[in-house]
Order: C-alpha cells, then structure tokens, then sequence
C-alpha cells in the first residue's frame, strides 16, 4: 500500500510504501479490537473501591436482646447487614481488574486498529513533527491548515519537546512516541498521524514479534 507523505505546513514530501500486513487488512473483526480495549481499560481501574465489612462497623458488639421469647427474630450484633448501619453484605473489595491476554492478540489487536485508520482514509503520514519553538497558537494554525481537529500523533523514537510542549494545551490531541503506541488511543482519536520514523519503528516492532 502506497500513501502519501505530507509535511506539516500541508506541502507534498513524497510517498511511503506501507506494509499490507499491518495497514492493509481487509476484514476489520471489532470482537478482537473490544477485547483489547476492555482490557487495557481494565489495567487502568485503580481497584481501591471497598465496603466496611462486619469486623471494621463502629457499633456496638452487645446482643440486642435476648435469644428466645420477644417474639421477632434472633439476632446477636446490630453490625449484620439488615440494620442500618450496619456492614454491607458482599460488596466491593479492594482488587486488581486486570486479566491477561496473550502477546500474539493483543498484537493482532493493533493490526487491526492501524488498518482500520488506513481503510477510513484517516491515516495522515507526516515527515517529521520538528518545530522551531513551542507555540500552542502557531500549531493549532498548522492544525486547522491540514485539517486536523482530533488526532493522536505517534511521532517517532522520541517526542520533540517543542512539538510536545506546544500541543499539549490543544484539545482532542495525543503525542506519544513509538513506544506508547496503542489499541484504545489509536481507536478514540479519528485521525492516526505517523511520521516516517514511526512507520519504520511499527514493521521493526512486528518483524519482533514475527521472529520471536
């Protein structure tokens, strides 16, 4: 797949050859791509929810009355769930939400993810996010020159700081380095925008996993 590349003052910079196997897949299965996003959305839950079980209620521990003869039911500490005030009965621990899912899925997973942007039209190649000074206003005129309102940038290795600096204060807008590319981010963003470093860093990032 062949795309073109475009500097980001909107000028031609040539094309690029993308790799059918990453960009091009045809049947975009939305299971696998669910899955991935659940979990990595499930790693983020901080888990720290929690109810005050029996032993932790601040009442009193006295029998309420005495066992047999009043008439009602028997019952031995006002803690039990069914007064108020008391414990809550099976409620929420402190725990971790994350569940495993092979290497190979969830790498399967950003295939998908990346050739869904391609098959939109949404991917945007760019040949390098380098700026001369962080200027928040000057980029979001760069960014509305091109047409881009809300977008995740892989930029490469590393994040130019000027590029990172000025975007960050810019609405629907994610820099992130080759590293933190991902299934969810690629997904919330309606455009995907890789520099060429980026899309060389991605094939050398699969041919990895292929090799291992």
């Amino acid at each position: 797949m062949k795309i073109d590349v475009i500097k980001l003052d909107g000028g031609k910079a040539g094309s690029v050859d993308l790799d059918d196997a990453i960009f091009g897949i045809d049947e975009i299965r939305g299971d696998i791509l669910q899955r991935v996003v659940t979990w990595q959305l499930a790693k983020r839950r901080a888990g720290t929810h929690k109810i005050q079980v029996r032993n932790e209620v601040s009442r009193t521990g006295k029998k309420m009355y005495k066992q047999k003869g009043t008439g009602g039911a028997r019952h031995g500490s006002r803690r039990a769930a069914q007064f108020v005030g008391g414990a809550k009965a099976h409620g929420p621990v402190v725990r971790s939400h994350a569940f495993d899912l092979p290497k190979k899925f969830r790498a399967l997973a950003l295939r998908h993810a990346l050739s869904s942007k391609a098959k939109a039209g949404s991917l945007v190649i760019v040949d390098d996010l380098a700026i001369e000074g962080p200027k928040t206003a000057a980029l979001r005129a760069t960014f509305d020159k091109i047409g881009l309102k809300n977008a995740l940038f892989i930029a490469g290795p590393e994040v130019d700081a000027n590029f990172k600096l000025a975007a960050r204060n810019i609405p629907n807008i994610d820099v992130l380095p080759n590293a933190g590319l991902n299934v969810y981010d690629v997904l919330r963003r309606h455009t995907l925008v890789l520099t060429k470093s980026a899309i060389d860093g991605i094939s050398a990032r699969f041919a990895q996993k292929e090799a291992a």
